[in-house]
């Protein structure tokens, strides 16, 4: 049964903002759901109610209204606009439990990355999952590519990737990146056969992460990618360079459960190589019941 929640989009009507609101419009309107564009007045600064938060607020639903009038009528879907009052990253996480996905822009270059601050507190606090959207050309991308490591949240996102793949009619890549001991290097520690069963061992972690797919989506295509000598955020922007989503859990399986986004994950988006999406444990128990959209 496909799930008949919203697509929300938050937007400050910036360039990647509007390639957002684009892009969540064209989903909503594939999966038949409506599309709600969310502003957000940061009011944490106010100590009492002033002029200024009217005027604020009364922008901020002409900046929806403008931005939903760039896309009403070219896709058949119903809009609606929402003012939200407070934190952006606290608002956005509350609002993430109404929808079945939320949206937002990748932000500007800073730092060498391409994701704001602002933008991963969203992604790694989220209820939903998550797609990270920015300006790149969607004309001429084929394929979903998966990161996979593993853990829990692999196996999900694996969940998650595998349904878009086979309604799109694409070809799905799994990839799991890790750096094997080196033979020369390491060989005061390792034997060249312990570095060997290692790489097999993980050949066996990936096998099984991908299992059931084939009995799950018979006609789907799904290509295995092993990386040994490279890091995983690495592996994953260059996988999906060309892809039309990459899709990684929010954390992986490393040993700082307390953090909300992994260290590859958060990478990634910093280095964001096309529509990307985060998926979240909680929220993906049963995707191929009802399908993430």
């Amino acid at each position: 049964m496909r799930t008949s929640k919203p697509i929300a989009v938050a937007t400050n009507d910036s360039p990647q903002s509007q390639a957002a609101v684009k892009w969540a419009a064209q989903r909503a309107a594939r999966a038949g759901v409506p599309l709600i564009l969310l502003y957000v007045v940061d009011d944490r600064w106010v100590a009492e109610p002033i002029p200024w938060t009217g005027m604020l607020l009364e922008k901020g639903e002409e900046l929806l209204e403008t931005a939903a009038g760039r896309v009403r009528g070219t896709v058949p879907v119903e809009i609606t606009t929402k003012v939200l009052e407070g934190a952006v990253a606290g608002q956005l996480r509350r609002y993430s439990t109404k929808v079945s996905m939320l949206v937002v822009g990748s932000g500007a270059p800073h730092l060498g990355g391409s994701l704001t601050d602002r933008a991963l507190q969203v992604a790694a606090a989220a209820k939903c999952p998550v797609a990270v959207i920015g300006e790149q050309d969607s004309e001429g991308r084929r394929g979903v590519v998966v990161g996979v490591d593993g853990s829990e949240d692999a196996t999900h996102a694996v969940a998650f990737a595998a349904a878009e793949a086979d309604r799109e009619g694409q070809e799905l890549t799994v990839v799991y990146a890790f750096r094997a001991p080196d033979r020369w290097i390491d060989s005061g520690l390792l034997t060249r056969n312990l570095a060997q069963l290692a790489v097999e061992e993980e050949q066996i972690v990936l096998s099984e992460t991908i299992s059931g797919l084939a009995e799950d989506y018979p006609d789907l295509v799904v290509h295995k990618v092993l990386k040994t000598d490279v890091e995983p955020a690495a592996a994953l922007v260059k996988a999906a360079a060309g892809a039309q989503m990459l899709v990684v859990g929010s954390r992986g399986r490393g040993g700082f459960k307390r953090l909300l986004l992994g260290s590859t994950a958060h990478a990634v988006l910093t280095h964001l190589p096309c529509p990307t999406v985060l998926t979240p444990i909680r929220r993906l128990t049963d995707v191929k019941k009802e399908p993430a959209i």
